[in-house]
Parts: C-alpha cells; sequence; structure tokens
C-alpha cells in the first residue's frame, strides 16, 4: 500500500513546527529566490500547499506552476491558498503516475525523496529528471546525517512516526546527492538547517 498522507492533512505543519521550528519553511523558502520570472515550475510533493503563498511574495505573477500532490486533503488545502495570478495547474497523483508533462524550468521537491526506498526513489527521480529542460533548475531540500547522534535517533523516530501515521515505506534516507552526481547535475548553491540536519541545494542541469 502506497503511503497516505490524508491522515496527517490537519496537524502536519503543526507537528513539524513544534519539532524543527521554522527550519522545514526556511529551507523551503531559501530555495524559491532562485526561481526566474516567467519560469515553468513543477512542484512534486508540496504537502498542504503554504509553498505557494510563497512563491507569491517573489513571483506575484508570470509562472506557470504544475502543483502535483498525492494525498486528497493535502491536494484540497493547497488549492485554497493564494496564487496571485500565477497560472497553476492541481494534479492528483503520484508524479510517476501522470504520463505526459511538459518540459520545466525549474522543479522543486520539498522533503520528497525521505519518503521512499532506495529502489522506489530511483525511479521517481528518473521520471522527475526526464522532465527538467536542458540547463533547468531543480531545487531540492531533505534531511542528512553529518555524523551526530541525535540526528540518527531524530531520523529513526520520524519514520517509525510516519510508516504508523501515514505508511510510508521508508526506514532510511535513499542516497540523494549520489543520484544527482551520477545524473551529472551540478551543485550552484546550498545551505543547511537545524544544525545541518536539513539541506536545501540547487541543482543545475549540464
Amino acid at each position: 500500500m502506497a503511503a497516505n498522507y490524508n491522515n496527517s492533512a490537519w496537524f502536519y505543519d503543526g507537528v513539524s513546527r513544534l519539532v524543527y521550528g521554522k527550519a522545514l519553511i526556511k529551507a523551503q523558502v531559501y530555495l524559491l529566490r532562485f526561481i526566474p520570472p516567467n519560469s515553468n515550475v513543477l512542484i512534486v510533493g508540496g504537502g498542504t500547499g503554504w509553498i505557494l503563498e510563497e512563491i507569491v511574495k517573489i513571483h506575484p505573477s508570470g509562472l506557470q506552476c504544475t502543483y502535483v500532490e498525492v494525498a486528497p486533503k493535502m491536494m484540497a488545502r493547497s488549492k485554497k491558498r493564494d496564487t496571485g495570478n500565477n497560472q497553476v495547474v492541481f494534479i492528483n497523483k503520484a508524479i510517476e503516475d501522470i504520463p505526459f508533462l511538459p518540459g520545466f524550468d525549474i522543479v522543486v521537491t520539498p522533503f520528497l525523496f525521505d519518503n521512499f526506498t532506495e529502489q522506489t526513489f530511483k525511479q521517481v527521480f528518473n521520471r522527475i529528471h526526464s522532465l527538467l529542460k536542458p540547463g533547468g533548475l531543480w531545487l531540492n531540500c531533505d534531511f542528512q546525517l553529518k555524523g551526530k547522534w541525535w540526528q540518527r535517533e531524530l531520523l529513526k523516530s520520524m519514520f517509525l512516526f510516519f510508516r504508523l501515521i501515514c505508511n510510508i515505506e521508508a526506514s532510511a534516507l535513499p542516497a540523494i546527492e549520489k543520484q544527482f552526481e551520477q545524473y551529472g547535475y551540478e551543485t550552484i548553491a546550498s545551505q543547511t538547517f537545524f544544525g545541518e540536519f536539513i539541506i536545501s541545494e540547487v541543482f543545475k542541469t549540464r
């Protein structure tokens, strides 16, 4: 059975702030400055959609956005967000189940890959990679382990919680950095948050 974030739609943002403060928000907002005006943007796994309102603060108009979110209740909340004069298409499916999408200038994957096993991660990564135009930017943020004991314990607790509540398949982080390197991406910007436990990176296709 696939992960089902419907169960957490009503409390997800609150719990994340309780545990991480504003770190998850800051990690995502950091990436948004790299979206050029008039871009065609793909957002995969946007959750409750608050990121759309942060985008409006930078680009009140001119963007073509495709917003992909698999959980119906998350999507329902996302559709209520202020998207300014940007054009937003909402797709309530998993990215790998959408047969046709245009090429994108920008891809945003906020805390997406930690939901997957290594095998599923590679499939999803390959699908998203195929949608990014040459020279496009991939904006990604997720967790990382930097050798601190509390990071491993917090990550373990997080995986257990979301396996019980949302039935996620993952029990460990996939090799995210390695995958970007293997596909020939260049890191053009990065910043860490929450004691280096969270990393936001901007990758460019070569």
